[in-house]
């Protein structure tokens, strides 16, 4: 299927104004004003909620191989989660699964 330039165009001003306004809807519409506490404690979780959507296509699904599911990349999240769950350090969370990846990629080559 092929589009034209101005349908490109048109869908990318779209999706922009789309991303604008929910943004200002938030922050223009009611940053100067103090949010009530249940709507904080939920917002606490975005970051949670957010991340394993977009690694877990990655490790599942990965691209590399095809989309076919991958034991280093298992391993490396795994390690990753265990890492982060018993030092409740991000960075080291990250380097170890990050290790935990090429290691078993050097090693299943």
């Amino acid at each position: 299927m092929s589009y034209s330039d101005l349908t490109i165009w048109a869908i990318i001003v779209a999706l922009g104004l789309g991303t604008w306004g929910l943004r200002f809807s938030f922050l223009g519409l009611i940053g100067s004003r103090a949010m009530p506490e249940w709507l904080l404690r939920h917002l606490r979780y975005t970051a949670v909620a957010v991340l394993p959507g977009l690694v877990a296509p990655l490790v599942v699904w990965p691209q590399a191989t095809g989309g076919t599911l991958d034991p280093p990349r298992l391993a490396a999240a795994l390690a990753t989660v265990g890492i982060g769950l018993i030092s409740r350090n991000m960075l080291a969370a990250i380097a170890g699964g990050m290790g935990t990846l090429y290691a078993l990629q050097a090693l299943t080559g």
